[in-house]
């Protein structure tokens, strides 16, 4: 039985979802659900094994073989894979290209997003990626879609990659977010879109308390957050 709402954040790279997500999620006291995480994941699990990125039978015994979770540790949430935490091997510009190529086969978004139900089923659920709203959980009691310029969202990327300890270069950084929104929007299969009843906030200019806050507002504003 479902516990409570679902509140789904889609947007481009570098737009503020996972910071936001995660944000919200711990105000509200809610699950905090990363897809793209999961896409990566998987990502990481074919380089590993050298499977193809298309259909056929190798990728259909790695999804049929793969089991992912998430997991608080150390005071934040983990991705496991096959009972190895790649929270950290996932964040890498090149695991974001290689997560936009493999999220656009079927069978592997057919198989993760029929995991995300299932983990945001019971709600009180933060879910952020890229076809949250319009794709997985359409009746999501809120929906948020969050924007930024290419250039502040570069700017971002770039800090969050050099915290990591990369030497990366922001115009090459906004250079590979720039593919990434083309192919990301243009595919055939759950291109990135706004969902039309979903809160667009262009980020940009705004902290991430203004953000939080606006989103928690519209929450309020629904009755949500009591469930």
């Amino acid at each position: 039985m479902k516990k409570g709402p679902i509140v789904t954040i889609d947007g481009p790279s570098g737009s503020g979802k996972s910071t936001v997500a995660r944000t919200v999620s711990e105000r509200l006291g809610y699950r905090y659900i990363d897809t793209g995480a999961m896409y990566r994941g998987i990502g990481w699990l074919a380089r590993e094994q050298k499977v193809p990125f298309r259909e056929g039978p190798e990728l259909t015994a790695l999804l049929e073989t793969a089991r992912l979770s998430f997991e608080e540790r150390d005071g934040r949430t983990a991705l496991i894979v096959n009972g190895r935490d790649l929270t950290d091997r996932i964040r890498t510009a090149e695991m974001g290209m290689v997560a936009s190529d493999i999220s656009a086969i079927g069978s592997v978004r057919t198989w993760l997003s029929t995991l995300q139900r299932a983990l945001g089923s019971e709600g009180k659920t933060v879910l952020e990626g890229r076809d949250m709203g319009t794709v997985v959980f359409p009746d999501a009691e809120v929906k948020i879609f969050l924007t930024a310029s290419l250039q502040e969202r570069a700017r971002r990327r770039t800090e969050e990659l050099k915290l990591r300890g990369e030497q990366v270069d922001c115009n090459v950084i906004q250079q590979d977010l720039a593919r990434r929104d083309a192919h990301d929007r243009d595919r055939e299969l759950a291109p990135l879109r706004k969902a039309k009843d979903a809160l667009e906030i262009d980020t940009t200019s705004m902290t991430l308390n203004e953000v939080v806050n606006q989103i928690l507002m519209v929450v309020r504003k629904k009755g949500a957050e009591g469930g």
